[in-house]
């Protein structure tokens, strides 16, 4: 399997602070790259798990006694820890989004790059997929998805043409969709509209603003006090969520104050925002969207 550069491999792992007996997890294992960069800091008493819901990466696993590779969504990263009678570690690593090798393959259906059938699911064990987001969700649920995962303004008029052409044909291929679409796609930035559409209909698809947010309420539950948490997000949606609760430890309202009139927050920053340089992403395109943030449970 052809897995591309990790992206921001070094800062996100220097984020860690990794302690050479530490047990950390590398919860977006994929082609195992941060997973290896992580080993290679560990002592022989270090521990790292990892998770991948994606069958396709199974193969890259890696032959150290110290690994330990889980073949399941990191929302139930806990659970899963427990298992394995882990109940606190000293560091996670997320980089979130779909992997390059996801993108690349064409019958996976992620990337409108190819006429594939409409997919996207990160797990072949998940019963919705694109297909049918696409065929079988109403006129509301559509434009919801497309506005809220998407960002378009254009929302309520794909929705309404996707019906209408389905009422006539299913909506079987990327093909299909993207002449189904077709009036809403100016030749000036149809790619870019495309990817928002993608984007939109892959997130309801694998339930991902949801799997964030249970993953980082169990990510401070599992954290030791001055345990780290890094993680890369790609787009505007994840990275809110993410800034948000490493700030308060919420993702709605204020937090509580203290005895003293002063807010009580689970996390503090470690540094500024990061962001790829020039060079790499000269190197690994998939950097160019990348943000970096890492906190420190307190």
């Amino acid at each position: 399997m052809e897995y591309h550069n990790p992206v921001l491999l070094h800062l996100s792992i220097d984020g860690l602070a990794i302690k050479p007996d530490g047990v950390y997890v590398d919860v977006t294992f994929g082609g195992g790259g941060h997973s290896k960069e992580i080993l290679n800091r560990l002592g022989p008493n270090g521990k790292l798990f990892a998770f991948d819901q994606d069958e396709d990466a199974l193969a890259n696993t890696i032959d150290d006694s110290r690994f330990t590779l889980i073949n399941e969504n990191f929302r139930f990263i806990k659970r899963f820890l427990r298992f394995y009678g882990i109940r606190n570690v000293d560091g996670i690593l997320a980089d979130l989004g779909v992997s390059s090798h996801q993108f690349d393959v064409a019958e996976r259906g992620f990337s409108s790059r190819f006429d594939a059938d409409l997919d996207m699911r990160m797990s072949q064990k998940n019963e919705l997929n694109a297909f049918d987001v696409v065929n079988q969700y109403d006129e509301t649920n559509l434009k919801r998805i497309f506005s809220e995962y998407g960002e378009l303004s254009t929302a309520a008029g794909l929705a309404r043409v996707i019906i209408e052409a389905r009422e006539i044909n299913s909506i079987k291929n990327t093909e299909q969709l993207k002449s189904a679409i077709s009036r809403f796609l100016p030749a000036h930035k149809s790619h870019k509209v495309l990817a928002q559409i993608y984007q939109a209909i892959r997130i309801e698809v694998n339930q991902e603003m949801e799997v964030l947010k249970e993953f980082l309420e169990q990510s401070l539950e599992i954290l030791k006090p001055e345990g780290r948490l890094s993680i890369i997000s790609y787009h505007s949606l994840e990275d809110r969520l993410v800034k948000r609760f490493m700030k308060n430890g919420l993702f709605e309202g204020e937090p509580e104050r203290d005895f003293f009139g002063n807010f009580s927050v689970p996390f503090s920053s470690v540094g500024k925002l990061i962001v790829p340089d020039f060079n790499e992403i000269k190197v690994n395109n998939r950097a160019r969207s990348a943000k970096l943030r890492i906190a420190e449970k307190k």
